[in-house]
């Protein structure tokens, strides 16, 4: 068995009592959902049947692990074997969101315990049905990309080397689940043109949904980059993460010419300019998550700073977030003639699942080889053995 990636003693901080707490919450709610009903524990309704946890867990969920698709197909597709050292942090990210979409769409649906229905009772014409399968193969890849890190932890080099023979084929496949279920969560929209406000519903959304992914899904790579590195005693590696932000001012700039056309299109720019509830929603949606990160990161001396960059993707991020609030809740409440307001016990979970994947990312990165290799592809080429930059922090100090 290699050695652990870190030894030092547990510690239960703040954050890991905080996440203790709601953990726990979550369990009890979780129980209250499949005895009570979605009724005790939600504000979800008849007239407005998906909320939060579709809203957060499953479109943003989903859209955040983008970053994962990309930068494999990055290093695999296009050899670009820089960007080797953020692979596999980058693929657990992806994974435990899925994961984590799949649980929070147990809690959603009606019937639960119909959720393999999707494997046996195919439903060619339905939208759902193609996400339904994407989201099961393409964690089944995800898994599969991640399962030499649990291989080689456990000294199982073998069988980890054999995967990686067929990793560029995984790749292939998981870049062609993710575009088709990235821009399908859009597709779902399509069916609802009268009830979508027109600030948001148009026939583009599959493409404005998958754009968006990719430039969020890139801004959560900083993200996690930046989080792990405080976490462990890391640099931010600014020769890699750096260039990924001029790709975002790129991604975000198309993306947010395409989303001004769609307005002007529909005629929904008397909404913006009249700051009602829907166009004063679209402004702070489209500030944080097109504007300031495009301008911020466009300029070369806040893109080549840490600070900088991090500020630049978490913005990127937290407008995405609101954009799929505003698609999934914002954009439906006018047709639905009522103003949903999630349950406090909706917030929790969602906050408790983003916590949990958190704990179980940093845990990973303690015990499993995470970043085998910091400061490089070449010497990531080296026979297995604890890398000199996965050495504890405190030795370094």
């Amino acid at each position: 068995m290699d050695t652990p990636v870190r030894n030092d003693r547990f510690r239960a901080g703040f954050w890991t009592v905080l996440c203790a707490l709601f953990t726990l919450a979550f369990l009890v709610i979780a129980v209250l959902r499949f005895t009570k009903g979605l009724g005790a524990v939600t504000n979800l309704s008849d007239r407005f049947p998906w909320g939060l946890w579709i809203g957060f867990d499953l479109l943003c969920g989903v859209g955040l692990a983008a970053g994962a698709f990309t930068v494999t197909a990055c290093v695999h597709l296009f050899n670009l074997k820089a960007y080797e050292p953020i692979v596999r942090p980058t693929i657990l990210t992806g994974f435990l969101g899925y994961v984590f979409v799949i649980v929070a769409l147990l809690l959603d649906l009606g019937q639960p315990w119909n959720i393999w229905h999707a494997i046996i009772y195919w439903n060619h014409h339905s939208v759902m049905f193609e996400v339904a399968w994407c989201v099961m193969l393409y964690t089944t890849v995800l898994s599969i990309e991640f399962s030499p890190v649990v291989l080689e932890r456990f000294g199982f080099h073998k069988v980890a080397h054999m995967i990686h023979k067929f990793i560029t084929p995984l790749v292939i496949v998981g870049v062609c689940l993710s575009t088709l279920h990235q821009s399908s969560l859009g597709s779902v929209y399509l069916i609802v043109p009268s009830k979508l406000h027109p600030i948001w519903y148009t026939p583009m959304l599959p493409l404005l949904f998958f754009t968006s992914a990719v430039g969020a899904g890139l801004g959560m790579v900083v993200i996690e980059s930046y989080l792990s590195g405080r976490a462990f005693g890391r640099h931010l590696e600014m020769d890699l993460l750096a260039p990924l932000g001029r790709v975002m001012v790129a991604v975000l700039s198309i993306y947010g010419l395409m989303r001004i056309q769609t307005i002007a299109h529909n005629g929904a720019f008397r909404d913006i300019i009249g700051l009602t509830y829907e166009g004063k929603m679209f402004i702070l949606e489209f500030a944080i998550g097109v504007l300031a990160p495009v301008i911020l990161l466009a300029i070369d001396k806040v893109r080549n700073n840490p600070t900088g960059l991090v500020t630049g993707a978490f913005l990127a991020v937290m407008g995405f977030v609101v954009n799929r609030l505003n698609v999934s809740v914002t954009g439906m409440e006018r047709s639905a003639g009522i103003h949903y307001i999630p349950s406090a016990m909706e917030i929790t979970v969602s906050i408790a699942l983003v916590g949990i994947g958190m704990a179980i990312f940093a845990l990973a990165c303690r015990y499993l080889p995470i970043f085998p290799d910091a400061k490089g592809a070449k010497r990531s080429r080296r026979p297995a053995s604890p890398s000199p930059d996965l050495v504890p922090a405190e030795e370094g100090r």
